[in-house]
């Protein structure tokens, strides 16, 4: 397995703030609305979690150091891990797993739905994620997992309707994400290691 450590540094950076945020439920420090505290820091840690997945290939064409790309993976599944836990904890917070309360929901909060598409699609991304799927599903492998930039969208739209009357730290993720995918742009993913220089992949060697 390469770049181990990173790899296990990756995996307990991820893993420690549900974790965390769960003993701060646990201890009453997240306020009077702790489930509602621990919803909405798990959506975020999604949103978050997805704009660094989608860095990792501008970093290594940057930098030239494979790790980044080694750790991608890894990075889109506990993206989805995130949203689980996001869907979960509002099913068992907000609903109290009552169902019927569901329909009223959706009536009331729109931006559910979006939620919900983009958890569908990260949910077709993850189970696809593995190597057999790549195999089986060809050149397909990567047109269905183009649906990364819907979902980012589906991400930012669903915060929007949230945050509307509070834009500041919106603008800075949709900042981040209209950028990553600027540089996903033929043209301009092509001029990258041009504007950065031929010196970068010196500075970060690997083993």
């Amino acid at each position: 397995m390469r770049f181990p450590a990173w790899r296990i540094g990756v995996f307990l950076a991820a893993a420690i703030w549900p974790l965390l945020w769960l003993y701060e439920a646990l201890a009453d420090s997240l306020g009077p609305d702790p489930g509602k505290v621990l919803v909405d820091r798990l959506g975020l840690g999604t949103l978050i979690l997805l704009l660094i997945t989608l860095s990792m290939t501008p970093l290594q064409k940057v930098t030239g150091w494979s790790g980044w790309i080694v750790v991608r993976r890894q990075l889109g599944l506990w993206c989805f891990a995130y949203v689980v836990l996001h869907l979960s904890s509002y099913a068992a917070f907000i609903l109290g797993f009552d169902w019927s309360r569901l329909g009223v929901e959706l009536s009331k909060r729109p931006y559910i739905i979006v939620g919900a598409l983009g958890f569908l699609g990260l949910l077709a991304l993850a189970v696809t994620s593995n190597r057999y799927s790549q195999r089986r599903l060809g050149t397909r492998w990567k047109k269905l997992h183009r649906l990364v930039y819907l979902i980012l969208g589906l991400g930012l739209l669903h915060m929007l309707w949230i945050v509307r009357a509070d834009l500041k730290e919106w603008s800075i993720y949709a900042f981040i994400g209209g950028l990553l995918l600027v540089l996903r742009i033929g043209p301009v993913a092509r001029r990258i290691p041009r504007l950065m220089g031929k010196k970068m992949p010196s500075v970060i060697k690997t083993k």
